[in-house]
């Protein structure tokens, strides 16, 4: 179908809608409705592959996706309000595709037939919905539709396939708002995957209680679920939580005690959990006990029962093995025990895998030192009745530990220390009959008790000789007219024997314990009839091979459904006529025919049985012929082959193996058994004898009084059976029931698995389907008129709608043509069949939809204008926001700058200190080299004038002092431009604490070396000029000496010996003076266009600081050369002096010659 859901006129103008509506998003479409009845044998499927694309080409429905959500509402007004959960919890098939919820269409055929799952509404061909699918293993898929074609559908299963199918092979699944009801009868469609699947969702969510009318469905989690305790009893008990519950049962039997007795019956197969939901319910009622004491007391006796009374089987470690119905009286503080249908067999047989009652276990494992020599108590495995089975200890249980707890159990219960250690003598004694062997002592194979230790043990726990023993298993008494014939037993006729006493003694046991239990709890009460009684029942039973202990207990499952058919039939009847429901139209079916095979007489089950029981020529296979040319007619019965006969129970047929029933019917304790025990010296063996003795015996008759057998013969297995069984019924019809169905979910006792089968074969035992059965015979979906009127008035008109309520309920109904067979107008409800609420939901959610679609236009505008004058708002206050946070991350800024300037000015300081006084010690290191030069060229002239002219006259002493003095003038003149330089230093210092850059830090660095070598250039000129003035001085000495010996002696004679020394001294002085101003001028010019290049003033492809380095060098080399050659020079000079005066004195020796030989010639 499109897009645009097609609507009646009457839906166009709708005014009304509830005051209190509230949407939900929860996709939702329709649904499909398919008979039930057809299984996937009839079904033609026909397997397709799902493309890559997820697309199944043209035949699919375009409309697939035309449904986009259920908006329902989930409150009160709701006919599924309840424990419901949302639709996205849902587990979807696959995660594409349509929307898997859908709702059904109402139907205009006849009522269906009872006898199948199929509802009253046909196939919604024209919708994208769910449906139920039964795969080949039988278990039900929730399957996708996709599309359909005449009487076949295309279907995709959870791993993605795609399958043909025949739309009979579909079974219609509920709305999603279903999904988890805690009522099956709130379900719209009542069928079997249905049930399954809703009790699976609540399982996987821990939601173990569900009701299903009146019944409490439970299913075991095998694990720990947070749903007990005083926080739930409170709740309960002060009706703030309403969800399924046992406090929930037991607190409405607490309510209704008042008016007569209560009864919830448990009822489940073994494993199901029935036992610790009655402990569950006995605790909920201990709590509301009033603080009497009896709560503690009602508590203790689960040890005690649970020990003598439930066993470890295959599928349950801790299986109750009798009928437990517990009837308490809180107002009175009494407590009363019934227990029937005991499982004496178990005591002395136990199959592989599984072991015998539990206290057994507990006796040999947990008694004392002393108990255990008293009783001569050995290990488990030692005794034959317990080691029949391989099993001698539970996972997690520590026998020890639950013998110390049953002691302390019997103590609170009020059983002395004597009678209990009575009681465990009794159960030793039992092991120990086990233990008995017998022996043939002829050729007729009659047999004698071997005289051994377990004779002895046995006859001295019980009180009697080894030798009344011995004859009371061994013999057997006959009366022939007056005479009594002692018979000997054959060799298995006395282990029957044997094992019969050791199974009395066991039930007398457990019956006594009961008694005992029912005196301690009730001492000093008077009894009311008004009660609350708490039945523990095992379950409906079907195995592959069944025998009689299956065939009592269906029986009794069988009596008892017959009596909760006719309790529901009852409700159902009382709240139709309550309403004015029209009775006669609803038609309900029991299981009368199954009850009349069991009992009728004289062709029953049980009458055969009994009366093939009393030959004793019959045999099992005699009996199964009887059964089969008796009752061949018998609707309920199908005969077998062989030994095999079939019952069609409520829950399914179930084929019986009569091998071993004729055994086991009859009554195998002879009279000297129980003379045995009455001649006991011990008080409990003459206790169980004189319970044995006033049993109801009924005379013998038949072949086997005419053949002399017996005086008389006990009642049979199955007629006890059955007489406790119609006592059990008396006390339930004195009661008011409410049933609990204990469900096993799966074989492996694991948390979290349901096993499907398992789990539907449980609710067909146990009742649930029949309760779904019956409802659905009738109208299951109730709805009073308000709350009808409240969820679907807005659909009408406003003037309808503003009618009473059962006026708007008539109206909605006739707008939606709802046949009148489908539902019936009462009192204050409507009742509906089956899936006829489903076009009223369809049709509201549509309507819901639409209405949604308007407001969600509506409220996006509004959300759009809000959203634009909140963003605009934003803004503002963010502009005002971030500017504040600006401007203070500027200060901030600003602040760190200023810190980091100040600090870069101080450790620049610091640095250009550093250097400048680095470059101080460097200027003094210097100075110190050439003055300590200067100084000792000037010693070495003070030194010879001293030693080296001591012949020369006074007046060239004068001309070296002249010298000295000259030098002085030097020096002080050297140390006037000193202390001009330190000045200019000290200015320069201050300049360069003016600057911050580094390009001004390297500017000063290469003025202060340029400096430098200004200053070593002064120097080295100042002592070339010392030089020059010095050799200038002599030379004009020796001019003056000269002159005057030319006079004397003639001018050309001395001019040509001293002017050629003194000429050649002057022209190396000024070559080396010419050197250095052509040096100074170049290495200047080469420091000043290197600080310029530094600074940036000039452009070269050069690296300064490596060209200043290299400069530097070359400096230093020649600098060194120039030293070594000036003083080559002064060395030069030194010998040409030396020559002169040698020359001199040569020439005034030969003057004074001269002056003295003219002397003497004249």
């Amino acid at each position: 179908m499109s897009g645009t859901v097609g609507m009646q006129p009457s839906f166009l103008s709708i005014k009304s809608l509830p005051g209190d509506f509230r949407f939900m998003d929860s996709p939702e479409s329709n649904r499909l409705q398919i008979n039930e009845k057809s299984r996937l044998g009839s079904c033609d499927v026909t397997a397709l592959s799902i493309p890559e694309n997820g697309k199944l080409g043209d035949d699919i429905d375009e409309d697939a996706n035309s449904y986009g959500g259920d908006f329902d509402q989930v409150n009160e007004d709701s006919p599924y309000s309840g424990d419901l959960v949302s639709a996205e919890e849902r587990p979807s098939n696959d995660e594409e595709g349509v929307d898997p919820v859908a709702l059904s269409l109402p139907s205009s055929s006849k009522p269906h037939d009872d006898n199948t799952w199929g509802d009253t509404s046909s196939y919604a061909r024209n919708k994208k919905i769910q449906s139920f699918f039964k795969l080949p293993n039988g278990e039900w898929e929730l399957v996708k539709i996709l599309s359909y074609s005449g009487s076949e559908s295309l279907i995709s299963l959870s791993e993605g396939k795609a399958l043909k199918v025949k739309n009979d092979c579909l079974v219609q699944s509920n709305p999603v708002i279903l999904d988890g009801v805690d009522d099956l009868m709130q379900l719209s469609f009542l069928n079997e995957p249905a049930v399954l699947y809703n009790l699976q969702y609540r399982y996987n969510q821990d939601m173990i209680y569900t009701k299903a009318g009146p019944v409490l469905v439970a299913i075991n989690p095998f694990k720990k679920v947070p749903l007990y305790g005083d926080d739930y009893i409170e709740g309960y008990r002060r009706k703030s939580i309403e969800s399924p519950h046992v406090y929930a049962i037991t607190d409405t039997a607490m309510g209704e005690m008042v008016r007569g007795s209560f009864c919830p019956l448990l009822y489940g197969e073994s494993g199901a959990g029935k036992t610790e939901t009655a402990k569950i319910a006995m605790q909920y009622l201990a709590a509301l006990g009033g603080g009497g004491g009896i709560e503690y007391e009602i508590l203790k006796t689960n040890p005690v029962l649970e020990a003598f009374g439930n066993a470890k089987t295959s599928r349950n470690n801790n299986s109750s093995r009798f009928v437990s119905f517990l009837s308490l009286n809180l107002v009175v503080q009494s407590v009363r025990v019934f227990t029937y249908w005991k499982h004496q067999s178990r005591v002395v047989q136990c199959a592989e895998g599984e072991r015998s009652y539990h206290v057994f276990y507990q006796l040999c494992a947990g008694a004392d030192h002393d108990l255990r020599e008293k009783l001569n108590l050995r290990n488990a495995g030692e005794y034959k009745y317990l080691r029949q089975s391989s099993c001698f200890s539970i996972s997690g249980v520590d026998d020890t530990e639950q013998f110390g707890i049953l002691t302390e159990a019997l103590d609170v219960v009020h059983i002395t220390k004597e009678d209990q250690e009575s009681v465990f003598a009794m159960l030793a004694a039992v092991l120990w009959l086990g233990n008995i062997l017998f022996t043939v002592i002829d050729n007729e194979n009659h047999a004698e008790v071997v005289e051994d230790e377990s004779l002895t043990t046995v006859a001295k726990l019980l009180g009697c000789s080894s030798d009344q023993l011995n004859r009371a298993l061994s013999t057997r008494k006959m009366r022939v007219g007056n005479d009594t014939i002692v018979q000997k037993l054959t060799v298995s006729q006395a282990s029957d024997s044997r094992d019969a006493l050791a199974k009395s003694i066991y039930a007398c046991l457990f019956d006594w314990l009961v008694e005992q239990i029912n005196k301690s709890l009730s001492a000093g009460k008077r009894r009311t009839g008004r009660s609350i009684s708490i039945l523990d029942i095992y379950g409906f039973e079907s195995f592959d091979r069944n025998s009689f202990e299956q065939f009592c207990i269906n029986y009794a499952n069988e009596r008892l459904q017959h009596h909760f058919n006719r309790h529901m039939f009852k409700l159902e009847q009382e709240e139709y006529i309550q309403d004015g429901i029209d009775w006669a139209r609803v038609d309900f079916e029991d299981n009368q025919d199954c009850l009349n095979l069991f009992e009728k007489k004289p062709l029953g089950l049980l009458s055969l049985l009994d009366e093939e029981s009393t030959f004793p020529n019959a045999n099992d296979m005699t009996f199964a012929n009887k059964l089969k040319e008796h009752l061949h007619s018998k609707s309920c019965f199908h005969g077998g082959r062989g030994k095999d006969f079939t019952v069609n129970h409520y829950a399914g047929e179930v084929s019986y193996d009569t091998t071993g029933f004729l055994e086991k019917n009859r009554d195998l304790l002879h009279l000297e058994s129980i003379e045995l025990l009455s001649e006991c010296s011990c008080s409990l063996p003459q206790i169980f004898a004189t319970s044995m003795l006033t049993q109801s015996e009924k005379p013998v008759t038949g072949p086997l009084f005419k053949a002399g057998g017996a005086e008389s013969q006990k009642l049979s297995v199955a007629t006890k059976f059955k007489g406790q069984l119609f006592q059990l019924m008396q006390r339930l019809e004195n009661t008011t029931p409410h049933f609990i169905r204990c469900i096993k979910p799966n074989s492996l006792q694991s948390p979290g698995v349901y096993e499907q089968g398992l789990v539907l074969q449980q609710l067909r035992c146990c009742g649930v389907l029949e309760v779904v059965r019956i409802s659905r015979s009738g109208f299951p979906t109730k709805m009073s008129h308000q709350k009808f009127a409240r969820r679907y008035g807005f659909l009408l008109l406003e003037s309808v709608a503003s009618q009473d309520p059962l006026s708007v309920s008539v109206a909605i109904l006739h707008q939606f043509n709802i046949l009148p067979e489908m539902y019936q107008v009462g009192y204050t409800k409507l009742f509906f069949r089956t899936g006829q609420i489903g076009l009223l939901e369809n049709t509201r959610n549509r309507t819901l939809r639409g209405i949604l679609r308007v407001q969600s236009c509506f409220r996006s505008h509004q959300v759009r204008v809000y959203i634009k004058d909140l963003k605009k708002g934003i803004m503002t206050i963010q502009s005002f926001i971030i500017g504040e946070k600006v401007r203070k991350e500027y200060a901030v800024v600003v602040r760190r700058h200023r810190a980091a300037a100040t600090i870069q000015k101080w450790v620049k300081g610091k640095r250009v200190i550093n250097e400048y006084k680095k470059l101080c010690s460097a200027s003094i290191a210097m100075q110190s080299v050439v003055r300590g030069w200067l100084v000792r060229r000037c010693s070495s002239d003070i030194g010879f004038l001293k030693y080296g002219l001591k012949g020369i006259e006074p007046e060239d002493v004068l001309v070296k002092a002249s010298f000295l003095a000259e030098l002085q003038r030097r020096v002080l003149k050297s140390e006037t431009a000193l202390r001009e330089k330190e000045e200019e230093n000290d200015i320069l210092k201050q300049r360069l604490q003016q600057y911050d850059s580094r390009w001004l830090e390297y500017e000063t660095k290469m003025k202060s070396m340029e400096e430098v070598w200004q200053k070593q250039m002064k120097s080295l000129q100042s002592s070339l000029s010392i030089t020059r003035k010095s050799l200038a001085i002599d030379n004009s000495g020796r001019n003056s000496d000269s002159s005057v010996n030319d006079f004397e002696t003639g001018h050309m004679t001395t001019e040509s010996n001293g002017v050629r020394p003194v000429s050649a001294g002057l022209g190396v002085t000024n070559r080396l003076a010419e050197e250095f101003e052509r040096r100074s001028h170049v290495f200047g010019d080469d420091a000043k266009f290197l600080v310029e290049v530094k600074s940036g003033h000039l452009e070269a492809g050069l690296n300064p600081d490596r060209e200043l380095r290299r400069l530097k060098q070359m400096f230093e080399a020649w600098k060194k050369d120039y030293g070594m050659r000036l003083r080559e020079t002064k060395i030069i000079l030194n010998k040409l002096e030396n020559e002169e005066r040698g020359a001199a004195t040569d020439v005034v020796k030969k003057k004074w010659w001269g002056r003295r030989n003219s002397s003497r010639m004249n």
